[in-house]
């Protein structure tokens, strides 16, 4: 997932800001206990996310996957002051975790974990986001970018995990998850509502800016 040589990786890690103690504490306990802690944003992905949100400031995000919720303690560090920020992940087995560490992080009262398919509990959120993260079952990615698209103020913006899957994206013959993040990227695209730049960071990020 990550396409620079592990030596810049290093000097990534060694010249950007550390996450601090709660992150390092979840990371850890992420790669003990859960399977595929590699979906875990991690540092330097997760530094990046938090720079978005303090420079968004949102008042309102989305999260769609949530995992162990590192990501989510990424966006709240930068939230509004009364911001709220919607979290919604399928999988109840995590949530333990995901709860201990917002209540360590002290983030109780600007994070909503929600638990369920996202497909259906998305419509239900009547609100209006000034950020959005998309970070869940792939092949979905096209769905849930409808759903949320009319929810986005002008302004606002759409990022999506993973938009590169290794590379896979760019070769000749996709898989069902490769062909969907392809579709995907295509969708947002031609869409006009919005602007799109990759961003070849970690596994790549698509960010979008609502027109």
């Amino acid at each position: 997932m990550d396409f620079l040589p592990n030596n810049i990786n290093q000097y990534l890690e060694d010249f950007s800001a550390s996450e601090n103690e709660v992150l390092t504490k979840l990371a850890r306990e992420t790669h003990l206990k859960v399977q595929m802690p590699q979906m875990l944003s991690g540092n330097i992905q997760g530094k990046f996310l938090e720079m978005i949100s303090r420079m968004i400031q949102p008042k309102r995000v989305l999260e769609i996957g949530t995992f162990t919720g590192y990501s989510c303690l990424c966006f709240a560090n930068g939230i509004a002051e009364n911001g709220l920020l919607y979290t919604i992940d399928i999988n109840d087995e995590l949530s333990p975790i995901v709860n201990k560490y917002i209540e360590l992080a002290g983030k109780t009262n600007c994070i909503k974990p929600l638990v369920g398919n996202a497909l259906e509990i998305i419509p239900t959120i009547n609100e209006t986001f000034d950020l959005v993260f998309i970070d869940a079952d792939k092949q979905n990615y096209c769905n849930y970018f409808d759903l949320v698209i009319d929810k986005v103020r002008s302004g606002g913006f759409i990022v999506a995990d993973n938009v590169l899957w290794s590379g896979k994206v760019a070769e000749a013959k996709h898989d069902k998850d490769t062909a969907a993040l392809h579709a995907y990227n295509l969708k947002v695209l031609n869409d006009p509502r919005v602007e799109s730049y990759i961003l070849p960071l970690r596994d790549g990020l698509n960010i979008a800016r609502k027109l």
